[in-house]
């Protein structure tokens, strides 16, 4: 387990015939996937949050040894997700007599508002031309390139007689939401051309199933390369979520809370039976040796009705994530039993926010510091709009704003505060995001080059007399808002202020990720869409749906 990444399964390995059931991702190779922009593939990660991989795939949780259920130990895994502001925790343990993993996850709503809750726990399996995913459903939901959901027959699920549920044999990436009839049990398997895999089920909450495959196409098998190291075998997704597909939520009452159970373990099944054209007896044979699987260690019973999960406070624990959850514990005097946010976690980040629950006021950064990050529920943005109206406060509030979807006060506060900024290359940086979604590309273009600008000269202190703080945290703002206000400026047929761009990175930046590409982009006239060069938009053809 991965901790300080999300809280990542990174193997599962069973001992007894000595397959990993996972997929094992030999190198660390993030990209721009996550909500956060920053994820991983391979293992079994938990998404909390809105549509897409988490946003905290790649940040620490917090983590303790506590009691399991049966008497042994298990880890618990927990944190404060800040875009539906709810706490959450995933409990993991593997009992003495079972082939299986256990996860007992609970997600809390501690406010006195309904809160739209999303949750899908990811599983990447190994791949190959005969693996097989299997889900007790005739029907599944499609959506792929086109941005549309359709319903689809399984396991032929486009009239054209490829069966979809061998993940190689579609050529174009593509997630399949299988519709799960009610009272059915909850599970979805990977099975190679032996009959032998990896198995996930849980209780009934925990409804919807998934099969997301990149397909034997060039752009699936490029991002494949891309995300591990060349040789390492192919992977696809099964999934498991509270709703029935990946663009809906689920509302979670006030004060109310949502708590399932999941088991992950190994499955072997008749090959002839669940590589056999028919698809009913196909997954029959699954889900009977999956029954059995469960009978023997006792798992029917609470797989199919569920449980509490345990609240044991943690005796002792790792190095704490963040404080992001002791600010809401001090705000709002919460008891949260077996997730504790102490108040000796807050840290530098959260001091201004303390500062504005105590006082009413956001206090102003040094001069040369970044924005920090911006806290988007209603309580805090309310606080934020009655705030004296400093820069930093405004960029805070407009960007509440804009989560809420109130887009024109959120330009509104952004343009009040940069009547008066000094370092104005946030409150540029948001307008010129706002720009493009207004149809004026080239106002975008405007904002993006003058954020830079004004970047540099913060980065520098240009006479001011000030310190730049952590000089890592300032390269990584530098490089994305460098590569954001390139492509805005290509988009704009501006190719020689791209290059300027360019230019102005540090050294290091220029050589890494699209940038060399991009390079080779800046100097084009009437070369290519936005001066892209032919090769790269045959690269961003290949991205990952959503």
């Amino acid at each position: 387990m991965l901790p300080g990444l999300g809280g990542r399964v990174h193997s599962l390995f069973h001992k007894p015939s000595g397959r990993e059931l996972l997929y094992r991702n030999p190198v660390f190779q993030p990209a721009d996937f996550a909500l956060n922009g920053a994820w991983f593939s391979g293992g079994l990660e938990w998404n909390i949050g809105a549509t897409g991989h988490t946003a905290l795939s790649c940040a620490p949780l917090h983590a303790a040894v506590v009691p399991a259920p049966d008497g042994g130990d298990m880890v618990r895994l927990w944190e404060w997700e800040r875009l539906r502001d709810l706490p959450f925790q995933v409990d993991l343990w593997l009992p003495a007599d079972s082939d299986f993993l256990y996860v007992g996850v609970r997600i809390r709503n501690p406010h006195e508002r309904t809160v739209p809750t999303y949750w899908w726990s990811n599983i990447a399996v190994p791949e190959d031309e005969g693996t097989r995913v299997l889900a007790p459903a005739d029907e599944a939901w499609h959506f792929g390139y086109e941005r549309r959901l359709r319903r689809v027959p399984v396991p032929e699920s486009h009239g054209d007689g490829t069966d979809r549920t061998y993940p190689l044999r579609g050529e174009f990436p593509a997630d399949y939401f299988y519709e799960v009839p009610e009272g059915a049990r909850k599970w979805i398997a990977s099975l190679g051309a032996d009959g032998r895999g990896l198995v996930q089920t849980s209780t009934d909450l925990l409804r919807g199933r998934k099969l997301f495959l990149w397909g034997a196409g060039r752009g699936g098998r490029r991002w494949q390369q891309w995300l591990t190291e060349p040789g390492t075998p192919g992977y696809a997704e099964i999934q498991a979520g509270l709703a029935r597909t990946q663009l809906e939520h689920v509302p979670l009452e006030a004060g109310a809370e949502f708590s399932w159970l999941e088991a992950y373990g190994p499955l072997a099944a008749d090959p002839g039976a669940v590589h056999g054209e028919d698809w009913a007896a196909a997954r029959a044979e699954a889900g009977a040796r999956l029954e059995e699987a469960l009978r023997a260690r006792g798992w029917r019973r609470p797989t199919r009705r569920g449980g509490r999960t345990p609240t044991t406070s943690p005796a002792s624990r790792s190095p704490p994530a963040t404080g992001w959850g002791a600010l809401e514990v001090v705000r709002a005097a919460l008891e949260l039993p077996g997730t504790p946010f102490d108040e000796a976690t807050l840290g530098e980040q959260q001091l201004p926010w303390l500062e504005l629950e105590r006082s009413g006021t956001f206090p102003a950064s040094r001069e040369a510091a970044l924005p920090g990050p911006s806290l988007v529920a209603p309580h805090w943005r309310d606080m934020l709009e009655t705030a004296p109206a400093e820069p930093l406060t405004e960029y805070h509030l407009g960007v509440a704003q804009w989560h809420a979807g109130d887009v024109a006060q959120a330009v509104r506060s952004w343009e009040r505060g940069l009547k008066l900024a000094s370092a104005r290359w946030p409150l540029l940086r948001c307008l010129a995001r706002r720009r493009p979604g207004a149809g004026n590309p080239g106002r975008a273009a405007d904002h993006y080059a003058e954020a830079f600008d004004d970047l540099l000269r913060q980065e520098r202190g240009d006479g001011e007399g000030q310190e730049r703080g952590d000089g890592e945290v300032w390269t990584a703002a530098t490089a994305t808002l460098g590569r954001e206000a390139i492509a805005a400026l290509l988009a704009a047929q501006r190719p020689q202020a791209a290059r300027a761009v360019w230019e102005g990175l540090p050294p290091a930046v220029r050589g890494s990720g699209r940038l060399p590409a991009r390079r080779g982009a800046a100097p084009r006239r009437g070369g290519g869409q936005g001066g892209r060069p032919r090769s790269l938009r045959r690269r961003l053809r290949g991205a990952r749906p959503a």
